[in-house]
């Protein structure tokens, strides 16, 4: 995955058939609904604009297929903010700021290079508009990236702001083994920055996948299991676990290694480990109240690492049909 790098550690935190989605209110109301049919191509002319800002340690490559798709598939013409993979070791600077070591950090001035490459994507998508409003999708990290440019910048060109499993709200305080690999950024943007809302001018909506569940380094706390996509099969599988590519059966019903590798990484997030996600975010985290919050079976979490068919992503051609009605609506 892309947070394989070696990265300072508040950096760390990133890295065929139907699919049936959740959705849910801020006020933890869940139901299930059929899959929308996939969406006829629209002109560009009349659909607004879409762009798109990539996560921790992702660069604009790894949301190429995406960008095609949604112009191509859709007719959204799309921009993806222009970012490397070594432009990530400039929050390195962080390090030296009093607030990285007290967990107090802000976004600004650290992260003001990725703003300013957000900024210069959506002029590019504002001339692509001719006057329209703009869309916002932001993976991973870029989803509170974009809530910071927000609040930074004003929301008078941007009516929708799509996210697509961020990490929303900072990991709890106080409990044992847990630090904040933010370092006080995700603190900031919860306590200043506008909270989510769903009205006629601005939209929130949250997308969480549910690819995994985690479990506790000790315990044997629920028959692990993950929805698979493949073999003709959208239901869960029960007593299977994914390896690379391919499913492995197992009789037991103890927690796979995977699954408490991953548990760890979730409980860094949301303070637990036996919880839902989508291999890298917990769903209950990449939700926000005020917004309005999906989450899909057998989503995973990022690109670098993704398989359309036994591993999809969020950008991958079965799941982008579950939320692209929301940019032309």
């Amino acid at each position: 995955m892309a947070t394989a790098m070696v990265l300072p550690p508040f950096l760390s935190l990133q890295h065929q058939q139907q699919l049936k989605p959740r959705v849910s209110s801020s006020k933890d109301f869940n139901c299930r609904f059929a899959s929308p049919e996939p969406l006829a191509s629209s002109s560009s002319n009349s659909t607004r604009p879409a762009v798109i800002l990539p996560g921790l340690g992702n660069n604009t490559g790894d949301y190429q297929k995406l960008q095609v798709t949604l112009k191509e598939e859709y007719g959204v013409p799309t921009v993806v903010a222009k970012v490397s993979r070594l432009d990530w070791f400039r929050n390195a600077a962080g390090l030296i700021d009093p607030n990285y070591w007290n967990g107090t950090l802000r976004p600004r001035p650290i992260l003001d290079w990725y703003l300013k490459r957000v900024d210069e994507a959506v002029q590019e998508a504002k001339d692509l508009g001719h006057g329209q409003s703009l869309s916002l999708i932001g993976h991973s990290a870029g989803g509170w990236l974009a809530r910071v440019y927000l609040e930074e910048l004003g929301t008078s060109q941007i009516s929708l702001l799509l996210t697509l499993g961020t990490p929303h709200t900072p990991p709890p305080k106080g409990l044992s083994g847990i630090i904040d690999q933010t370092r006080g950024l995700l603190d900031y943007v919860h306590n200043y920055c506008a909270k989510a809302v769903y009205s006629p001018e601005l939209k929130y909506v949250c997308v969480a996948g549910r690819y995994i569940k985690g479990a506790r380094i000790f315990g044997n706390s629920y028959e692990d299991f993950e929805y698979m996509t493949s073999g003709g099969n959208s239901q869960p599988a029960a007593g299977a676990s994914t390896m690379g590519d391919s499913a492995v059966s197992t009789t037991s019903s103890s927690p796979t290694f995977r699954a408490r590798f991953v548990g760890q990484g979730y409980k860094q997030v949301c303070g637990r480990a036996d919880v839902w996600g989508d291999g890298v975010v917990p769903e209950v985290s990449a939700h926000l109240e005020g917004a309005l919050n999906l989450s899909f079976d057998g989503v995973y979490h990022s690109p670098v690492g993704s398989n359309d068919l036994s591993r999809p992503w969020y950008g991958s051609p079965t799941v982008i049909p579950q939320w692209v009605h929301h940019l032309l609506n």
